[in-house]
């Protein structure tokens, strides 16, 4: 920054140093001007001249060098200077407006979207957009994102359904080696029982699970886990019931691989005289109805408008099309004092629990006359799993299920129950369950959708103890989020939902707790390279 006084001392110039500006150049008038009056001036002038740099760096950094005068600078600065800039107001106010224009207009059809951001940038500038059709075009290609997402979210749903329907290769494997061993090997055919503890199987002292499936795997796991956490598991009596397919492969399975002091019992439902689709119509009505298979096996999208459709309530329809809700053995625990005559008491536990806790106590419950010691599922932060009442069941709008059930009422957890089998026999618990499946069919399976649970609820209602929720911890096969602290404390947890720990799909964190129970040192699970995931 330099100060020039010209010898005529009618003029003062201020320059800067690389002669870019002249910022200020005063012209005096031809009269005498007193040394005093000067040094004044040039002292003031001196003072000003840090701010005048200053400015000058600013405006010289922010490349508006072309300005020459105050009044430009000024223009410039003095907004920033006052703590605003009207520039940038109005730049952003308009901005907001392109933006709320862009957000109420139609996108033009057949739009050429580029496929990403660089590229529309990119074209922008080669076909000088405005900032309307920039907003427009970011809309577009924003809204198509969003509906590429919801679409790869209803398909992995999807995908996930599949995977939990089907079975894997390891079990099929299972099935199938075992099955053959049952019918090659002697040792794997004999008796379950031995016949000198065939009278242990109606003692009402001892502790009786009934289990029902066809996943041999499982079934292991259940009872292992059981036995394991006993305290007395010379008083544990399992009751196992599978189909005819599965009938030797699972009878084989625990022939080979004895649980004592624990006493197994398998039985194929083909075994049962009584129980057969004659004698039980309305379960032949269930897989013989025109619209129940293609509901269980048809299409499950078709119907379904997935831009208004959220992806949880996809995924609860999915669930509610499992085809395991048509299996006999899924509704077998409906008929559990035809299938026990001589016993008073058992403990129900689906195939996808693990016990954890000794269950003993279990047989102490006072059920004051109730039938069903079930823990109840209404009373808990947790909106996925005890959060549920009858609401979350039942159509409501049907005027049958409006007239008879009460929408708040508690709902209640199927999976691991204790059934007062002596109160049952006074009930007539099974004709209820058996009138709502008849008017559910009837309604073309309007009102409810899930399974098995609906019509317990019902058929329950009024016969049921609620016991203590350390019991029994569900959501384990759809809650990624499940506490494992808790999960480690509770007596029975439960995979309900459709990562199973024996799938691929299953929780990676979760898995342990149940794999522990896995004989991984068998020969037909390391042959058939069970959960090698």
């Amino acid at each position: 920054m330099q100060l020039h006084v010209s010898p005529s001392m009618r003029s003062l110039t201020i320059s800067s140093n690389n002669g870019f500006i002249d910022l200020m150049k005063i012209k005096v008038a031809a009269r005498h001007i007193s040394y005093r009056t000067l040094f004044h001036t040039i002292l003031i002038l001196a003072f000003l001249l840090p701010f005048v740099f200053i400015l000058t760096a600013l405006v010289t950094l922010e490349g508006v060098n072309k300005c020459s005068s105050f009044d430009c600078l000024g223009r410039r600065l003095g907004p920033r200077l006052l703590g605003r800039d009207d520039s940038e107001q109005r730049l952003v106010k308009d901005f907001y407006k392109i933006l709320n224009q862009a957000n109420t207009e139609e996108i033009p059809d057949g739009v050429k979207l580029p496929v990403s951001f660089n590229q529309l940038v990119s074209e922008m500038k080669n076909n000088q957009y405005d900032a309307k059709t920039f907003a427009l075009m970011l809309r577009a290609m924003m809204e198509k994102l969003e509906r590429e997402i919801r679409e790869s979210k209803f398909s992995e749903l999807m995908n996930k359904h599949f995977a939990a329907s089907s079975i894997p290769k390891g079990l099929y494997c299972l099935s199938l080696r075992l099955t053959d061993e049952y019918s090659s090997n002697a040792h794997a055919r004999r008796q379950l029982p031995s016949p000198e503890l065939l009278p242990v199987l109606s003692n009402n002292s001892y502790h009786h699970f009934v289990l029902s499936t066809d996943n041999i795997l499982a079934a292991s796991v259940v009872v292992t886990s059981a036995v394991q956490s006993s305290l007395k598991p010379e008083k544990i009596v399992f009751h196992i019931i599978t189909d005819k397919k599965t009938y030797a492969g699972m009878h084989a399975w625990f022939a080979l691989n004895p649980v004592s002091p624990a006493i197994v019992e398998v039985k194929g439902v083909h075994q049962f005289d009584w129980l057969t689709r004659e004698n039980v119509p309305v379960l032949e009505a269930v897989e013989n109805h025109h619209g129940v298979r293609n509901y269980y096996h048809g299409n499950h999208i078709a119907g379904t408008n997935l831009s208004e459709t959220t992806p949880r309530t996809f995924a609860s329809k999915l669930q509610a099309r499992s085809p395991k809700y048509i299996s006999l053995l899924n509704h077998l625990r409906i008929y559990l004092p035809e299938l026990f005559p001589n016993l008073d008491k058992v403990v129900f536990l689906d195939d996808d629990v693990v016990i954890q806790r000794d269950l003993s106590p279990l047989w102490d419950i006072d059920l004051w006359g109730k039938v069903n010691g079930a823990v109840e599922t209404c009373k808990g932060e947790d909106e996925w799993v005890m959060s549920k009442h009858f609401r979350n069941y039942f159509n409501f709008s049907h005027p049958l299920i409006a007239k008879h059930l009460d929408p708040n009422e508690c709902a209640w957890a199927y999976g691991m129950n204790v059934f007062d089998l002596h109160a049952w026999r006074k009930t007539n618990i099974r004709e209820t369950y058996h009138y709502w499946l008849k008017e559910n069919l009837k309604s073309n399976l309007t009102m409810w959708k899930l399974g098995t649970l609906p019509p317990a609820l019902i058929a329950f209602k009024g016969h049921i103890r609620p016991i203590d929720p350390s019991w029994h911890m569900l959501g384990l096969g759809y809650q990624s989020k499940t506490n494992v602290e808790n999960a480690k404390r509770a007596a029975v947890i439960h995979y309900n939902g459709q990562s199973k720990p024996w799938l691929q799909i299953g929780f990676e964190h979760l898995r342990p707790f149940w794999t522990k129970y896995v004989n991984y040192s068998d020969d037909f699970v390391r042959n058939c390279h069970i959960l090698e995931l």
